[in-house]
Formats: C-alpha cells, sequence, structure tokens
C-alpha cells in the first residue's frame, strides 16, 4: 500500500485526532507523526470514520504535538522483527533494544528507533533444502546456532501455496539481512528471502496441528506442581493485592521451572521491579544449563514510567516471540506482569475515544481481547514430528485484591489455572501465599490424582477445625481431633511453603517432590498416640523442624540420611508415646 499524508486536528494525552489528505487509512496501520525538531513518534490508527478523520494512540510522549503537524501513513501494521539475536536481548514494548538506546542518550528520548536485531552479526548458516525444492510457509530452509539452541530459519509463514527454491545459501556466514535463498511461486514471480522477517503482532500464528496441553511444566514450586499445576501449552491466572508476592513468584518461574525459552513482558509493572529483573538475570547462573539464564531469556521492558500507549504493543510483541520459538520445536514460557496495567491502558485510550464503558469503565470487548490473548498459547504438533509450546501466566493486580473485578473475572474464564494470591497468607509471611483451598488447575499434577485429593482433604479438615479452635479454644475439641488440625499444619508448613531464598529449598526437581510428598504422607498416616494438648503441640513442632531442616538438604549431602532417620524416629516416637 503507498503512503499518505494526514495533519494531526486534534490531541488528548496519547490520543491524536488526523484529518487524512489522500488516499485510503487502513485501522491498525503505523503512522509517523513529525513534530518540531524533526523527530517522528510512532502512532497506531485505532478507529477510523466517515469525512476523513482517524484517531491514533501515539506510542511515545506527545508533547510539543501541535494541530497541523504532519503525519504519514505507513499503509503496514506494527509488526514484530522475528529472526536470530532475539534470545538474551532487552527491549521496549516496540522492540527497541533498550541498551542499544542507553548508548545513545542516557534518557529515553522521543522519536529514537533502533533495529531490533543486530544487522552485522554474523550468522554460521547451514542449508537443509537444495535448488528445485518445493516449500511453502513455514519449511525450514536452514539452521543457525543462536545461544544453546539450533535456530530453524523458514520461509515466512504469512507465504502461502506452493513456490519453488531457484537458489540457497551455501553453509557460510551471513547477517540476517543477507539474502539465504530465492524462491518462485506458481506465476514465476520471484522473492528474496533472509534469515529474518516481518510478522503483525495482533495476527496469531497458525498452528500445524494444534494439541490439548496435557504434559504437567514443572515449576519446582512445590504448591504448583502438586496442588494447582500448569501444562505446557496452558495458561494460569495469578491475582494478588499489593504486596502478596506476585513478582516474587513470576522470578522464580523464570528461573526455575522446565522451559526451554522464558519471556518476561513487564507490560506496566512498576519500573523498580522490572529493573531487578534487567539487573539480575544476566547474572544468574541457569540451574539447567550453567550458563547465563539471559541465554534463554528475552525480556520486553514497558513499565509503569514508559508511555501507556506502548502497553498493549509490549504485551503482542512478547506474545509474538513466543509463538516463534514454539515453532522452533521449543517449549516457552511467557510471564505478563501485569495484565490489569495493559487493561488499564486500554480503559484510557476508550475513555479518549468516548466509547460507551462497560463495568468499571474497562472497553466492553475487554474480556474478547483477554480471551484471545490467552488463546494464542497452546501445544503445537510441528511438520518434521517436533512439538513445541507455549504457556502464558499472566500476573492480575486487582485494585484493593478485589477478585470481582472485571480484568480478574475475564482472565478466569480465559485460563486453565488460578492461582489466587491470599492477603492473610503474605501477612503470615508464608510462600507462595496462594490460597489452598480457592485456587485451581484443570491440568494434570506432578501427583496421582488420588493423591491431590486426599491432600486438598486434609487441608479443608484442618481449616475447619482451626475454625473451631479460634472459636471454642483447644479445650473444645478432642485430642484425635488436635492431632488432625496439627497434621494439616505441619503438611502446609514443610511441603507447601518454600524459603525462596535457600538455594535448596527454593527450587524442588520432580524427583524430591515425590520423596517429600511420600515422607509427608507418611506422617499423615501414621497413628499418633501421645495425649494432652501441650505434649502433642510439642511433637509436631519438633517433627516440622526435622522436616524444615531435611528440606534444606541435597541427597547427596553428608548428613541428608541422618536428618532423614531423624525425622522417621520422630514419627515412631509418636506412635509408641
Amino acid at each position: 500500500m503507498d503512503k499518505t499524508l494526514g495533519k494531526v486536528s486534534s490531541v488528548s494525552e496519547s490520543l491524536v485526532g488526523a484529518n487524512h489528505l489522500d488516499g485510503p487509512v487502513m485501522n491498525g496501520e503505523i503512522a509517523y507523526i513529525t513534530i518540531e525538531g524533526g523527530k517522528r513518534l510512532k502512532a497506531e490508527v485505532i478507529e477510523v470514520k466517515e469525512g476523513g478523520k482517524v484517531f491514533l494512540q501515539v506510542f511515545e510522549d506527545t508533547s510539543w504535538v501541535k494541530v497541523g503537524d504532519p503525519i504519514e501513513f505507513t499503509g503496514h501494521p506494527l509488526t514484530v522483527t522475528l529472526g536470530p539475536g532475539i534470545l538474551g536481548t532487552v527491549t521496549d514494548g516496540l522492540q527497541n533494544p533498550l541498551y542499544e538506546l542507553a548508548k545513545q542518550e542516557w534518557f529515553l528520548e522521543r522519536g529514537l528507533v533502533v533495529e531490533p536485531l543486530d544487522t552485522d552479526a554474523l550468522w554460521k548458516f547451514t542449508p537443509q533444502v537444495k535448488k528445485g525444492d518445493r516449500v511453502t510457509g513455514g519449511t525450514v530452509l536452514g539452521h543457525v546456532p543462536e545461544k544453546l539452541f539450533q535456530h530453524k530459519i523458514f520461509v515466512p509463514f504469512d507465504l502461502y501455496g506452493e513456490y519453488t527454491i531457484a537458489s540457497i545459501a551455501d553453509a557460510g556466514e551471513y547477517t540476517i539481512t543477507d539474502p539465504i535463498a530465492s524462491i518462485v511461486d506458481a506465476e514465476g514471480k520471484t522473492r528474496n528471502l533472509q534469515m529474518a522477517f516481518k510478522w503483525p503482532v495482533k495476527k496469531s500464528m497458525p498452528f500445524h496441528i494444534r494439541s490439548v496441553p496435557s504434559k504437567p511444566l514443572p515449576t519446582g514450586i512445590r504448591i504448583l506442581d502438586s496442588l494447582f499445576p500448569i501444562a505446557y501449552g496452558g495458561t494460569a491466572c495469578n491475582p494478588g493485592p499489593f504486596g502478596a508476592g506476585k513478582t516474587v513468584l513470576q522470578h522464580s518461574l523464570a528461573k526455575f521451572s522446565q522451559a526451554d525459552v522464558v519471556i518476561v513482558a513487564a507490560c506496566g509493572e512498576r519500573a523498580g521491579e522490572a529493573v531487578e529483573v534487567f539487573k539480575d538475570f544476566p547474572k544468574l547462573e541457569d540451574p539447567r544449563t550453567g550458563h547465563s539464564l539471559m541465554d534463554r531469556t528475552y525480556i520486553v521492558g514497558n513499565t509503569s514510567s514508559m508511555p501507556v500507549a506502548a502497553r498493549e504493543a509490549s504485551v503482542y510483541i512478547a506474545t509474538c516471540v513466543g509463538e516463534y520459538y514454539r515453532k522452533q520445536g521449543l517449549d516457552v514460557l511467557m510471564l505478563a506482569d501485569s495484565t490489569s496495567r495493559w487493561a488499564q491502558a486500554l480503559r484510557e485510550t476508550s475513555g479518549r475515544k468516548e466509547e460507551i464503558p462497560g463495568p468499571e469503565a474497562f472497553p466492553m470487548y475487554i474480556s474478547s481481547l483477554i480471551s484471545a490473548f490467552y488463546d494464542r498459547a497452546g501445544v503445537e504438533q510441528l511438520p518434521d514430528g517436533s512439538v513445541g509450546s507455549f504457556s502464558i501466566i499472566g500476573t492480575v493486580s486487582p485494585a484493593g485484591g478485589n477478585f470481582d473485578e472485571p480484568v480478574t473475572q475475564a482472565t478466569l474464564l480465559s485460563t486453565g489455572c488460578f492461582w489466587g494470591l491470599s492477603r492473610a497468607l503474605s501477612d503470615a509471611r508464608k510462600y507462595p501465599a496462594i490460597d489452598r483451598l480457592d485456587s485451581s488447575s484443570s491440568y494434570p499434577s506432578l501427583l496421582r490424582r488420588e493423591e491431590v485429593n486426599a491432600l486438598k482433604a486434609l487441608l479443608r479438615e484442618g481449616k475447619s477445625i482451626a475454625s473451631n479452635i479460634l472459636l471454642m479454644g483447644e479445650k473444645g475439641i478432642t485430642d484425635e481431633t488436635y492431632i488432625q488440625y496439627q497434621k494439616s499444619e505441619l503438611v502446609d508448613a514443610v511441603f507447601l511453603q518454600q524459603n525462596s531464598f535457600h538455594e535448596v529449598d527454593g527450587v524442588t526437581s520432580p524427583e524430591r517432590l515425590r520423596m517429600m510428598f511420600d515422607m509427608v504422607w507418611n506422617i499423615v498416616d501414621a497413628p499418633v498416640t501421645i495425649k494432652g494438648k501441650t505434649e502433642i503441640r510439642s511433637h509436631f513442632n519438633f517433627l516440622r523442624q526435622a522436616f524444615i531442616d531435611w528440606n534444606m538438604l541435597l541427597p547427596d549431602d553428608a548428613g541428608f540420611e541422618n536428618q532423614e532417620h531423624q525425622v522417621l524416629n520422630l514419627i515412631k516416637k509418636g506412635q509408641h508415646a
């Protein structure tokens, strides 16, 4: 589509009205507003009205934008550049590398644009097709090494129909802008292909064969892997009030979950917390590979101190990158923190457009947008027989911890896991502060179903007994009931809680999870013959501390077996008191 021109007619913070002067304008296309000094501000057309009136959301600060400033409409939607070199980078919400921007200006200046991927880097290309082969969109042309993986080079996914390879580059080193292949369509038209290509961010990539998520994704967090698991290709909602531990939980998931690639989308979260990720992750050693954690991580940073309009773009850019690495046959985990701030940005834009508001002034279509976002997760069987997955975990920050607000409810309807954070648990310094009874998951656990059901039944019984103790005191219940209450409290303290700062207890492998659960259930099943509330409480306090000390040791540590025997001896002591 040819470029068309227009002029600014109104400015309301990030919403700019315009009159286009010639040619058609497409909803969703990118435009550039030229302001005094020659700087060009990137914007997106979000509404087209009769009479040549259009509205744009500007991705940068609109100070000094004046009525009459010229606008150039590109005819193209907002796109993300996909190719080797994404992993290990940190970009803003428009895929500008933040470290490269910092080299140009100490503060982020308006109008600065940097190539998303390094165009000078050389990549060692190995072809997988030959001249005369028939290919279509998504066919693998070859591969290059990227960090820990072999990065597949594709025919762009938006090319439909069959093409013939007219030429393919020999094995060697090339940049992402060098032509590596040329293809010919049925009409004889030739097209040159590079290692990188662009994809519209709001268009989901087509699945080859989509499968139902069914394989548990180990996260290293015991309460999740046992009671509220997420599957490879699954979705999860993580709502909670301020200070309940959402960000700490997200950081643990990024570090310890058994995903090949982790994408962190800081879409509107506080800048201080996002900067912690930027600073810490390059220094952290990946426990799975021994390399830097950044070697398998991509971070999109569009924090609360950055332009509001770019939050939506940052979410979709991160999602496209996740879909792309799923096409590589990898297991991808995306952490969006927080989708509430994205929804609030949509609410601001909707209000300026004078749309009819929905509940709590959010757009009427907010539920559809959230559902479409989570629907882009999933498991994909690829043409070469490999399987890739894309899992999405979205943090929600409801005002006042109110889970009945529209964004939380829309997210609950769109996801397979609900990890509700509790203010009471976080105030009691319990981590993770995930509500043991109100949270849920529709995915299979690393434990057997009957074990999960028995664990939940014990926790429900313990909560009921705790309510009775609160009303009547310990004297109002029998010793047998008090023993059951202590067993429930012990399970919560030694199995569901973790010390996130401890190198051993902070992450639990599936094998260690099974070992710990068997020991816990040994305690639950064992009869206790001790009489008297004081003696019962003392017994379980000793048992709890012995178990916690065992949690801090690795199986090959010198004192591991001795500590295990101490726990077993305490269990026997309770049976023969």
